[in-house]
């Protein structure tokens, strides 16, 4: 529930985050796709660093460690 809650507070503007879905960003990826991308355990250093992508609009996130296992529990309930 609290990666459910992260997700929609700083992501859902842009990324679907649903087990299914369109994003309404279309540069930004699916939750539910993630997976097939990279395997979510290995997003904790992004989470904690700072994601950074080839785009503008995405910004910067960082995010403590228990909102890290949170983010990555619910990535994972979505493969």
């Amino acid at each position: 529930q609290q990666g459910l809650a992260l997700v929609q507070t700083h992501c859902s503007e842009c990324h679907a985050i649903g087990i299914s879905g369109t994003s309404p960003l279309a540069l930004a990826p699916p939750f539910c796709d993630l997976h097939k991308r990279y395997p979510v355990e290995h997003l904790e250093e992004a989470f904690a660093e700072g994601i950074m992508t080839g785009h503008s609009e995405m910004p910067q996130l960082r995010f403590e460690p228990d909102q890290i296992d949170d983010l990555i529990a619910y990535l994972q309930s979505l493969e």
